[in-house]
């Protein structure tokens, strides 16, 4: 069943589809989770979490791509839920602009867009219209604390 966007909020899509918002990330290092310039919202890098912990794992080598597909719709996830808190809330969040996905994986491995729709999948099936967005899904040597992948999101925030 396709949800009705004018009907549905962000929130009751998300209940339906079995997810809860997680809490911002918090910074690890010496940066801000998000800035704003204007309207215009960018979240600083996220790495996927579960159970508290860092998704770790290189595409092609020791992890699957259904697995890293899963890690990007929590990478993804999060990353909207630093968006919504720089813009006061899900339903603030005017539109995406452009995700960016890096994937740590084997050198030979040439599945990094597959694994990026998983979080263009989740943030689409989130937001409706207001969730299309450009992309950039890259592969990567290495990424912090040996996580799979990380992505980034810059939204417009209703003013």
């Amino acid at each position: 069943m396709t949800p009705d966007f004018n009907q549905d909020t962000a929130e009751a899509r998300l209940a339906a589809m079995g997810l809860t918002m997680p809490p911002p990330p918090q910074p690890v290092a010496k940066y801000q989770p998000h800035m704003t310039a204007g309207s215009l919202v960018v979240t600083s890098g996220v790495l996927p979490m579960q159970e508290g912990r860092v998704i770790t794992g290189r595409l092609g080598e020791s992890m699957t791509v259904e697995a890293g597909v899963a890690a990007a719709r929590q990478a993804a996830l999060s990353a909207l839920s630093s968006l919504a808190a720089a813009s006061g809330g899900l339903q603030a969040i005017a539109s995406l602009v452009s995700l960016t996905v890096y994937v740590r994986c084997a050198p030979d491995f040439a599945r990094q867009p597959e694994i990026a729709d998983g979080a263009s999948e989740l943030l689409l099936q989130v937001l409706g219209s207001a969730g299309q967005h450009a992309r950039v899904a890259v592969g990567v040597a290495e990424l912090p604390l040996e996580a799979c992948l990380e992505v980034q999101l810059m939204g417009v925030r209703r003013t």
